[in-house]
């Protein structure tokens, strides 16, 4: 999960969250101060925190009354962690909502009107590389091996579901894992279908979910279903993390900002394809059999040329 190593910059009015790593969420400060926080502090952040950020939206005496507190325990709080008081803490809150629902018309709006004037193909690196540079410095190497772990236990069966632009990476990864080991099944996108495939989820099985922003109410909905199974998931997501994050054993939180009307899945598809040969090495053994098999398939029916 995240880590926030470095301290973050108190942001000027109508910014986001900032620091040297990346875009710093509300819930990102609650959590990376919740150590100094006293009692009733800790029970506001954990109500917070419970149903983000939807719980800080209401007024201060609302949010106090939903945590079990009082109002100036609220105010108090939001400004110890570094927040100017209730109004600059909410007024990040509704940017941080803004910004998850944003439409592809409303981003490219945005990026276009700070557009700076070099050619896209800079901008579009740059972004990209400063997507990289975040999402690693926020990323653990114990979530990351927990998760390669998970894939690689041969007594789990794995299941791969993306959302209507994520589902393509849903696919590749499906493709490499079907190689990889053996007992894994991607589902469709058709949502009225995944019953079916809830139906053969067992207990400690995985399922791989891919959801960004503009989240989709169908994907919480199997996430929640099947964790009431015993299901475990494995979540990919983005900076200011899907609501599936609540039910997820493992959650990579990744940058996607891009100068486009569309998010990038540059650094995600990077995370995956580290996570493949993570895999793919520890139990390498299984995988070069099963690849010697299916190299001999792909001989029996001419699929790929052969050299002259």
């Amino acid at each position: 999960m995240f880590t926030l190593s470095q301290s973050w910059q108190r942001p000027a009015r109508g910014s986001i969250l900032t620091s040297s790593e990346g875009t710093v969420t509300v819930s990102d400060v609650i959590n990376a101060h919740f150590s100094v926080l006293t009692r009733a502090e800790k029970q506001l952040a954990a109500t917070l925190l419970d149903n983000y950020p939807v719980s800080g939206l209401g007024s201060i005496t609302t949010v106090a009354e939903n945590a079990g507190v009082s109002t100036p325990t609220v105010a108090r709080m939001v400004q110890k962690i570094g927040f100017r008081g209730f109004p600059d803490f909410q007024s990040r809150l509704h940017q941080e909502l803004e910004a998850t629902i944003s439409n592809p018309i409303s981003k490219h709006d945005r990026w276009a009107a700070n557009a700076p004037g070099t050619h896209i193909l800079n901008r579009f690196a740059d972004a990209t590389m400063n997507n990289m540079r975040a999402t690693l410095a926020q990323l653990e190497t114990a979530e990351f091996d927990g998760a390669a772990a998970m894939i690689a236990d041969r007594k789990r069966n794995i299941y791969l579901v993306g959302g209507r632009i994520t589902g393509a990476l849903a696919d590749y990864f499906f493709t490499h894992l079907q190689v990889i080991r053996s007992g894994v099944t991607q589902i469709a996108t058709n949502s009225s279908s995944w019953p079916h495939y809830v139906l053969d989820m067992k207990k400690g099985d995985i399922l791989i979910m891919f959801d960004i922003r503009r989240y989709e109410q169908e994907m919480e909905t199997l996430a929640r279903i099947a964790r009431e199974r015993g299901v475990e998931i494995i979540l990919f997501t983005d900076q200011w993390s899907s609501p599936i994050a609540k039910s997820a054993r493992r959650v990579f939180r990744i940058q996607i900002e891009a100068p486009s009307a569309w998010d990038s899945s540059v650094v995600i598809l990077f995370a995956v394809e580290a996570l493949i040969e993570a895999v793919q090495s520890s139990i390498w053994n299984e995988t070069r059999d099963r690849m010697k098999t299916l190299e001999g398939l792909f001989d029996s029916t001419r699929l790929f040329r052969k050299p002259l």
